[in-house]
């Protein structure tokens, strides 16, 4: 007997055995009552079930509260690292009444907090000049004082373990003004140019505690560490210099003035600094800020990708939770059935198990979000020092995100219930008080739903490749795992028929698997969304990652070594033959060459403007620039165009190298053989040139454009020169124009000396390229570029991550389906004892059970994730296929490492299960 309505509604009622009428409610009141009282004995019913089945309650909380903890974790720390507007106005100005920003020498606009400005008669005028205090005070007036702060001064000194670059800060930290925005942990501040403040990470670093000396780089300066502070605002290695330890004029240096006026920073005095060139961020702030005004510019595709992996989160902890509900029913058919033999009909049912959801919800919610808050007011100074690098403000957890997340939990909640209603409404009555189990149907309508959904997830998928959509590749990918829900019923029904071949152990797995769709079906979805979403990523990294390789231009020959100084001008420069042995003892150089660029005498200095290139023939040039917005026509065209052959990896600004050169360097820059090079040679003595792109030779001849800006003008001056030419074959490295030293004076050019070029028989160490640094530390800091060569990128420790997360998934949920399944079938054990099965059999049974949920899953979820692997990488290639510049398209690739880590996860759950089973069987009396 299948449940239906009840009809005690439809009952005859004897007037004569009626009493006096009495007024009723109205109906809609009435209505409100009776679906309130359902409810609240819903609610108590679940109480006392979660009550009496501590271990499945305890299960449910602990799958419900984990997401929720962590969510909660990130939420108050983020809510106490977003400053509030008055904690950035202290942090930005301390004490002070005004933060100034000397910006140019003309009228200036800016906005109400100083952030924004730009030039009132939209000039460049920029101010290049130093501001001095008394510059400063004069134009606030009488009774005003200020003081300096500078950043942006990297500071390189020698450590324990080689050099040290840390953040370097300009300020006095006797004034009070500047002293407030520090906190000093010990020691003094610095009063002398000799002395400095570090921070706690750069005495760490360091490795020196107070009164001890620390010398520079190069050797030229030593300071004392005469106190530690800290900078709220940045919490890494910073050290804190004395306004006369470093020289005011360095253009680099960010200047900024803390100022302390007798009144109040009001508009009028903010309009009359504006119009000296001067910004002004005050301590008022308008009253409309708000701490996360940023949110509502927020990019709308981020916000839709992080909502639908949300929504990945979610469908992840409704499968995980769906098999424990549906055992919990399944153990209460009898209890249901009383309930609709009593009267209640099927909503009152489904209210009876959605209600389990809600309390199991709403319970998991409050321990989620307290445990949440509480690791993240216990670990604020752990994010503080080692994510954010910042202090956090006060202590806030950002209470709407926390209403949020405890509403999606109870959903969680219900949503996990939600299938395991639908069924408790639709057992047989007489089945259920009978103790008997109803053997499900495999309906029509869900597997031609899934096939649906997989084809349509597929396809949404595909058409988000094409558009680069992330936001509609995850709708596709949730709406195909949706699919492969609906149909994993109908397949563990197929699979259960098939099962009568098999040994005793595995037909019972399957046949019970088939049995409890219900709770089989959800955990076998689980493993397979989190294997489908593991093997999709890797796929598309492992492919991606050969692509980049594929696209890799070296700059050198693979080996070869290219040295420069950081900082030229400042030491003596070093000789030649210094740089040879250092390189020779250290990075192992068989072969050294000074590299050499040309320079315009007359645009020398920090305003002029320099650039020599050869220019390529007009019938040469590619008619379109990559970044022009063709039609697909032009596209087509512009592929088909053998003067636009260069790839997108080509186009990274069609810059020329030009360098000076006999011949020495030409082979160790390019890697050109002994033949190309004494041809190249010849033609730079006899006055040519010589380009590594054969483009730019035309009949022997190539055009050299020299364009320069002199100090002091606006206008460009360019002078083309047509000299002799040769082109080399092709080369490694980007194009290259070789002037010789004759050809270079010829030009009007001066040489100066770059670096140097080095050939290793092996790419050096980081450990063998600092030491050579070291070597050198009198000359000052060099830079040392090593060429590796193409090479794959090692995704593989990512790759074993999305595995170790889709196993940790795998083994819980097979884990969670063999425990619900052992409990739910007992009395089956028991028979099994009675008829004389041995212990093991249980032992056997569990693993097999275990092997289904984890097996089936992963198995599902490869071939789903090589799959959807397959059609992101096929439409990403399809809009390569006419894209102009050409792209590298993405190769096919499988990514073993994650395959073979997924390959052992179900023989990990299937021992597990094996290890953790109890092998003696219940006997009968045990039960009692």
């Amino acid at each position: 007997m299948t449940l239906r309505r009840t009809p005690l509604a439809r009952r005859r009622v004897d007037p004569q055995t009626v009493g006096p009428v009495t007024p009723t409610a109205p109906l809609g009141r009435r209505r409100f009552a009776e679906l309130t009282g359902s409810w609240r004995a819903a609610l108590r019913i679940a109480r006392r079930e979660s009550r009496r089945a501590r271990r499945r309650t305890a299960l449910v909380l602990a799958m419900i509260a984990l997401p929720v903890l962590v969510l909660a974790f990130l939420a108050a720390s983020y809510d106490m690292a977003e400053l509030t507007p008055q904690e950035r106005v202290d942090r930005r100005l301390g004490v002070a009444d005004a933060e100034l920003r000397w910006i140019a020498e003309t009228p200036v606009v800016q906005d109400e907090w100083g952030d924004g400005w730009y030039s009132r008669d939209d000039s460049q005028s920029t101010s290049g000049r130093p501001t001095t205090a008394a510059e400063v005070t004069s134009m606030l007036g009488p009774g005003s004082r200020a003081t300096e702060i500078r950043a942006g001064n990297p500071v390189t000194v020698r450590g324990p373990r080689g050099d040290e670059t840390l953040q370097g800060r300009v300020l006095d930290l006797a004034d009070p003004l500047a002293r407030s925005l520090v906190r000093f942990r010990s020691g003094r501040a610095p009063q002398q140019p000799g002395e400095v403040a570090v921070s706690p990470a750069a005495l760490r670093r360091l490795d020196v505690r107070l009164g001890e000396a620390v010398a520079t780089a190069d050797g030229t300066r030593a300071y004392t560490v005469v106190g530690v502070v800290e900078f709220p605002d940045d919490l890494g290695p910073v050290v804190a210099l004395h306004p006369t330890a470093v020289g005011r004029a360095d253009p680099q240096t960010e200047s900024r003035w803390l100022v302390d006026v007798p009144g109040v920073v009001d508009a009028a005095m903010v309009s009359r600094l504006n119009d000296r060139g001067v910004v002004v961020a005050p301590r008022h702030l308008p009253a409309s800020t708000s701490s996360r005004g940023w949110f509502g510019y927020a990019d709308t595709t981020d916000l839709s990708t992080g909502v639908l992996i949300a929504g990945l989160g979610l469908l992840e902890v409704v499968l995980l939770v769906g098999p424990a509900f549906a055992v919990g029913v399944r153990r209460r058919r009898r209890d249901l059935a009383l309930v609709a033999v009593a009267g209640g009909d099927a909503a009152q049912l489904r209210r009876v198990v959605l209600a389990d959801g809600v309390v199991l919800g709403v319970l998991g919610a409050a321990a989620g979000l307290l445990l949440g808050v509480g690791a993240a007011f216990a670990g604020r100074p752990l994010m503080e020092q080692y994510v954010f690098g910042v202090r956090f403000g006060g202590y806030r957890c950002w209470p709407a995100a926390l209403i949020v997340l405890g509403g999606v939990a109870v959903l969680a909640g219900v949503l996990a219930a939600l299938a395991p209603a639908w069924t408790a409404a639709r057992q047989d009555v007489m089945a259920g008080l009978a103790g008997r189990r109803t053997p499900p149907r495999s309906r029509a309508r869900a597997l031609t739903l899934g096939l649906a959904l997989v084809v349509g997830g597929a396809a949404l998928a595909a058409f988000g490749a094409t558009r680069t959509s992330p936001a509609v590749i995850l709708t596709g990918l949730i709406l195909g795992e949706l699919g492969l829900v609906c149909c994993t019923p109908t397949l563990i029904g197929a699979l259960a028929r098939l099962g009568r071949l098999l040994p005793l152990a595995p037909r019972i797995a399957l046949r019970d698997a088939s049995r409890n769709r219900a709770a089989a079906a959800p955990a076998i979805c689980a493993v397979m969304a989190a294997v489908a979403s593991s093997v999709a990523l890797g796929g598309y990294l492992a492919s991606d990652g050969v692509r980049d390789a594929r696209a890799y231009q070296p700059m050198l020959p693979t080996g070869h070594v290219l040295i420069y100084r950081e900082e030229p001008g400042r030491q003596p420069e070093p000789t030649a033959a210094q740089v040879d042995a250092a390189a020779r003892a250290q990075l192992g150089a068989t072969a050294i060459a000074p590299v050499l660029t040309p320079r315009c005498p007359a645009a020398d200095g920090p305003a002029g403007y320099c650039s020599v290139a050869p220019e390529l023939p007009a019938d040469r040039a590619c008619p379109w620039q990559p970044g022009d917005s063709l039609s697909a026509t032009q596209r087509r065209q512009a592929r088909a165009d053998p003067r636009c052959r260069d790839r997108a990896t080509d186009y990274y600004g069609h810059y020329v190298e030009t360098i000076v050169d006999d011949g020495s360097a030409l082979p160790l820059l390019t890697g050109a053989d002994a033949a190309a090079t004494s041809a190249a040679a010849r033609v730079l003595r006899e006055g040519g040139v010589v380009v590594t792109d054969p483009r730019y030779l035309h009949d022997g001849r190539v055009t050299v454009q020299v364009n320069e800006v002199r100090a002091g003008q606006d206008e460009t001056t360019t002078t083309r020169h047509d000299l002799p030419g040769h082109a080399l074959p092709p080369t490694v490295g980007q194009p290259r124009l070789l002037l010789s030293a004759s050809v270079a004076r010829q030009l009007g050019l001066d040489t100066v000396q770059a670096g140097w070029v080095v050939d290793t028989p092996a790419p050096p160490g980081q450990r063998r390229q600092d030491r050579f640094a070291n070597d050198l530390r009198a000359f000052g800091a060099f830079s040392v570029q090593v060429e590796q060569g193409a090479a794959p990128r090692n995704d593989s420790p990512l790759l074993l991550l999305l595995a170790a997360a889709a196993g940790l998934i795998t083994v819980g949920a097979a884990g969670i389906a063999t425990a619900l399944a052992a409990a739910e079938g007992r009395a089956e054990l028991s028979t099994l004892a009675a008829v004389g099965a041995a212990p093991a059999v249980r032992r056997l049974l569990a693993i097999c059970q275990a092997g289904v949920i984890a097996g089936l899953g992963s198995v599902l979820g490869i071939v789903a994730g090589l799959g959807t692997a397959a059609i992101v990488l096929f439409s990403a290639n399809r809009e390569y296929a006419t894209a102009w510049p050409v792209r590298e398209p993405y190769p096919y690739l499988v990514p073993w490492p994650a395959l073979g880590v997924l390959v052992l996860v179900p023989v990990v759950a299937m021992l597990g299960a094996g290890l953790f089973t109890r092998a003696r069987l219940p006997i009968e009396r045990h039960l009692d």
